[in-house]
């Protein structure tokens, strides 16, 4: 029997190189591709620089790897649909005064829809990544389920992929723990005490988002005015794109107590500041959907529900409202709801799906 041929997506980054090494032990036949979707590695100045340093798609670790385990590798050049499908998405998302999640754009947009793109087009069987995530199988379907590391766990990452490739996708760490990762990565001779783990926003990799967005859009420096809740001046601000609900450091504003953005409106550049309680919502409209499972359309369903990476799942019921978007009814007030960013349901480990966080009506 012919082997069962992988794409493994490789980032030259710890989990995927030990991805790429646990396939190899159990049989497969890997093609390691690290997709370039930033700026790419400087060879003339890469000796001088720790591998973390060296921009978010680390080539040359990824080609080492690949060299150790006797797997070819490749480079695929991504670099113009990440301009367009996740940087420029991630730009006018804040430029309209959301919150957007570049990860899982990119994921959705780039990284998974690139990798199985390749499987079809060379005939491989699987398509496979470093994620931990896990894919459940009950009878004849598949699902996406949580990692059993917890604490990395990375389906509130993945759950915009494409319901049609779960039968062909593998994430060899879903069932692993990062310590144990850690310790095969040494095994396979990697640089362990130069690399850290992955940045949340990748092509990020001086300052913050900030300092960023103001290089590329420098229109986003638009001043506007502080507002309370209602709609007395509290100060001036440099342009709703820098500020987030939640935030509290960085608003310059003398007062008697602690200010929080509570939400921005693009419509006034307004942000609308306020003491830490106005913070908590039970409820938001989620849109823009990709579900897993479709009956979640037909009718209240209870779920847990993620709504950032860092944030424990809460319980709350999702109400279909009858034109492809859901209303959440959180058991409990969730702190600082941010449009933009995503809501992932579970049902225990199993991801549901999920959508994004819309602007509320209400305020």
């Amino acid at each position: 029997m012919s082997q069962s041929r992988v794409i493994l997506g490789m980032s030259g980054g710890v989990d995927s190189s030990v991805a790429a090494a646990l396939l190899v032990e159990q049989g497969y036949d890997v093609h390691g591709v690290t997709l370039q979707v930033w700026e790419p590695e400087d060879e003339a100045t890469a000796v001088s620089k720790r591998w973390q340093e060296r921009g978010c798609c680390k080539v040359g670790l990824a080609r080492f790897v690949a060299k150790r385990l006797g797997i070819p590798h490749e480079v695929i050049d991504t670099r113009r649909t990440f301009r367009t499908d996740v940087i420029d998405d991630f730009l006018s998302g804040y430029l309209g005064g959301t919150t957007p999640n570049p990860c899982v754009r990119c994921n959705e947009r780039v990284k998974l829809r690139a990798l199985v793109q390749l499987a079809e087009q060379r005939g491989a069987d699987c398509v496979a990544t470093g994620h931990y995530a896990r894919i459940v199988q009950e009878g004849p379907r598949r699902f996406l389920s949580r990692a059993l590391d917890s604490r990395k766990d990375q389906s509130y990452f993945l759950y915009r992929l494409n319901p049609g490739w779960l039968p062909r996708l593998l994430f060899p760490l879903g069932e692993m723990q990062k310590a144990e990762v850690w310790q095969r990565a040494e095994g396979l001779g990697l640089p362990t005490e130069e690399l850290k783990e992955s940045q949340e926003i990748c092509f990020v990799s001086q300052g913050d988002y900030r300092s960023f967005l103001a290089a590329e859009v420098p229109q986003s420096k638009r001043p506007g005015h502080f507002v309370d809740a209602e709609g007395r001046t509290m100060g001036e601000h440099e342009g709703i794109a820098y500020y987030t609900p939640g935030q509290r450091r960085g608003l310059g504003i003398a007062s008697g107590q602690r200010l929080y953005v509570h939400r921005v409106d693009p419509a006034t550049q307004t942000v609308v500041v306020g003491p830490e309680t106005g913070l908590f919502r039970s409820d938001c409209l989620v849109a823009d959907l990709n579900l897993l499972d479709e009956t979640l359309l037909s009718g209240p369903n209870r779920a847990e529900i993620k709504i950032r990476y860092a944030t424990p799942a809460s319980a709350g019921v999702l109400n279909p409202t009858g034109d492809g978007a859901l209303q959440i009814a959180f058991e409990s007030p969730q702190r600082a709801l941010s449009p933009g960013q995503s809501a992932v349901f579970y049902d225990g480990d199993r991801v549901l799906g999920g959508g994004i966080i819309q602007p509320n009506q209400n305020p």
